[in-house]
């Protein structure tokens, strides 16, 4: 079977991230880089491919079977619209849009036109998120009373720098740049979430955007939950850096994202420690709990989700994280940035 030409538009961090796996898939490879940045040229050199300053001229001399966005959040729909307008099955990472309108028409476009839109919560291909849900579906902690979570770590100074400023406008915040991957984290393990409040600070870095939020989020099955969310904390206590997914971040095992409680049971995820009691009879807080950790083999999600495009591409398979399901987690963002602003709870519209 012939390989999957595939197009990255965007040759930043995560940009050069899905050049190198597209790049190892046997059956990908890469058609053409696009980014009008200087340095961008070099890459190209090294990756043995063409580069392009824009996605038209791109398309328009060598069209490619598919196309990874991984530009900035503004450009995510006006270059989705591109590729669905020319029946180009794309990856376009997250967040979905920059803001709730902008998602919303391009999903409305997508499904018009029954477009292959696959949306980068690449998390959602994770092993370790696939075993919690299969625990949590399996009943092994009960019926879920809660959820404790947090996304606390400290961003260089030069992640804000350079051609990278956009990160410091509204936009480009913590809660559309990260939260959103825990939103999906959140619903893939606890279930839908009908409504939040949230208190914002901006207070250590001083941009637009907010820097820490503290959440609380009620689900649709009735289980509630607490989120913290900081770039400005030394902390370790983020899936980057408890998950042993990625190896660019040091990793803590003795640390964890998560901690999903039952009536029989809690699970801490991503090391996946699991304590229940030993019978349905035995559960108070004066017996000890049973303690396990499930087995999982780990992968690459990124790796995972492209050889998931592939199987997009060729239409072997339909999307994953579909263009709705990824406006859904901007439905619960905006709900959370709505909160902030304003106070009180914010009702998440179902998707």
């Amino acid at each position: 079977m012939n390989e999957a030409r595939i197009a990255v538009v965007g040759a930043g961090q995560i940009g050069r991230r899905h050049i190198e796996e597209i790049s190892k898939h046997p059956g990908a490879t890469i058609s053409a880089i696009v980014d009008p940045m200087p340095d961008a040229a070099a890459l190209a050199g090294r990756v043995g491919s063409p580069l392009y300053d824009t996605l038209e001229a791109c398309i328009s001399a060598d069209r490619p079977d598919g196309v990874v966005l991984a530009t900035p959040n503004r450009l995510h729909v006006p270059q989705g619209l591109a590729c669905i307008a020319a029946g180009i099955p794309v990856l376009i990472e997250k967040p979905l849009a920059h803001d709730l309108a902008e998602g919303e028409r391009l999903v409305a476009a997508a499904e018009k036109a029954g477009a292959r839109v696959l949306v980068g919560h690449h998390r959602l291909h994770s092993p370790l998120l696939r075993r919690t849900v299969e625990a949590v579906r399996a009943g092994i902690l009960g019926r879920i009373v809660g959820v404790i979570g947090s996304a606390v770590f400290y961003k260089p100074d030069a992640y804000f720098d350079g051609p990278n400023t956009w990160r410091r406008e509204p936009g480009a915040g913590p809660l559309l740049i990260n939260m959103i991957h825990e939103i999906g984290n959140l619903r893939a393990m606890v279930g839908e979430i009908a409504a939040v409040q949230a208190v914002a600070s901006n207070a250590v870095r001083g941009f637009p955007v907010e820097d820490t939020v503290a959440m609380t989020l009620r689900f649709v099955n009735g289980a509630l939950g607490t989120f913290l969310l900081s770039d400005t904390a030394a902390s370790a206590r983020s899936w980057e850096q408890t998950s042993r997914e990625n190896e660019a971040y040091p990793t803590y095992p003795d640390e964890d994202a998560y901690t999903i409680l039952g009536t029989e049971g809690s699970l801490a995820v991503p090391s996946l420690r699991l304590k229940r009691y030993a019978t349905r009879e035995s559960r108070s807080w004066f017996e000890p709990f049973a303690c396990d950790t499930l087995p999982v083999e780990r992968a690459d999600p990124l790796a995972e989700q492209i050889t998931h495009f592939v199987a997009v591409i060729r239409g072997e398979a339909a999307p994953l994280v579909s263009a709705r399901d990824g406006l859904q987690n901007l439905r619960v963002v905006d709900a959370i940035m709505r909160a902030a602003r304003a106070g009180g709870t914010v009702e998440v519209p179902a998707g």
